[in-house]
């Protein structure tokens, strides 16, 4: 263990059993309240979301999850169809976003000329900034239309033959909400991806092409492996923000209800549909019954943050015992 190693390690240590300062102690006290208070956070919104989630969860139980049902007329709920919409949307505007992320990223850390990597990068940065409702209007007014009269009549003219792309009469549909949310999480991993790429340290690099590497045969070899572990938290957060975005997708997605194959028809995820309805409901039952869709958004934005961590974590610990 070297002097900066111990150093660090002092430092990273309470105050306990050192001398303590006036200017530590305030430091301390201060990070110690605002941990706390997220914590607090966190637990008063998952009380309040069991809470008011408690009389659907009593009325359908865990069936809630997959009943394909939402009827307020007789009172029978099922958040399937909305699970299904969350799904499908959210995993495959992951997988078209995830490739073209990592190209930008890899472009403006390794192939960009100086002069136009700061505008490109900045360009990348405001798109992440942009409202969800604005994005979302821009889907609504020009997005939808290209896609229904131009891209949806090819892609069911060559793929038609696959139920997923099926007959194309709505511009408000899951493609186009898929389309949306790769949009918006585009930003997200390609900003991480490029600060992974940057931080991969130039010896390495280097000492790649001089033995003879290509650019290529040295992104594949050296910076794809080396911070793939934290890609893969950068895939795990987009995949967060596509599951738990309800504006932008609510004005494009349309208002279906039921489960299809076919991408270009309309509709629904449990964040959408919990933004349209909220406002809208009579019953308790209908109430609770968005609770408990909001209940499940909840447990899977804990769970892909969780998912993160430990991926950064595990990379580390590898890179660690690899140096």
């Amino acid at each position: 263990m070297t002097s900066l190693d111990v150093s660090t390690d002092a430092a990273r240590r309470p105050l306990t059993g050192r001398r303590v300062h006036f200017g530590d102690l305030i430091l301390q006290l201060v990070a110690g309240i605002a941990a706390l208070g997220s914590l607090v956070i966190v637990g008063l919104i998952i009380w309040k979301v069991v809470q008011g989630a408690r009389l659907s969860l009593s009325t359908f139980g865990l069936s809630f999850i997959w009943h394909v049902a939402w009827d307020p007329v007789h009172g029978d709920f099922g958040a399937g169809a909305f699970l299904y919409g969350t799904v499908i949307t959210s995993i495959s505007a992951l997988i078209i976003a995830t490739p073209i992320a990592i190209g930008i990223a890899l472009f403006l850390s390794e192939l960009a000329p100086p002069g136009i990597r700061a505008p490109v990068t900045a360009l990348v940065e405001t798109l992440a900034a942009i409202p969800s409702v604005v994005i979302g209007l821009w889907g609504l007014l020009v997005l939808a239309p290209i896609l229904r009269d131009d891209v949806d009549p090819a892609l069911h003219s060559v793929f038609g033959f696959i139920p997923l792309f099926g007959e194309a009469t709505y511009g408000s549909n899951i493609f186009t909400a898929i389309v949306v949310l790769t949009i918006m999480i585009l930003p997200i991993i390609a900003s991480i991806s490029r600060e992974l790429f940057l931080s991969v340290p130039s010896e390495l690099k280097e000492g790649a092409l001089g033995l003879g590497a290509t650019r290529w045969e040295m992104v594949r070899g050296v910076v794809l492996p080396y911070t793939r572990g934290g890609v893969g938290a950068a895939m795990i957060l987009g995949l967060g923000r596509a599951i738990g975005e309800a504006i932008a997708v609510a004005l494009v997605i349309g208002a279906g209800s039921g489960i299809t194959a076919n991408l270009f028809a309309p509709g629904n995820t449990l964040a959408s549909w919990i933004a349209q309805q909220y406002a809208g409901l009579s019953t308790p039952l209908a109430t609770s019954s968005l609770m408990y869709m909001a209940l499940i958004l909840l447990v899977f934005c804990i769970i892909v943050n969780l998912v993160a961590q430990f991926i950064v974590r595990r990379a580390a610990r590898r890179q660690g015992l690899s140096r």
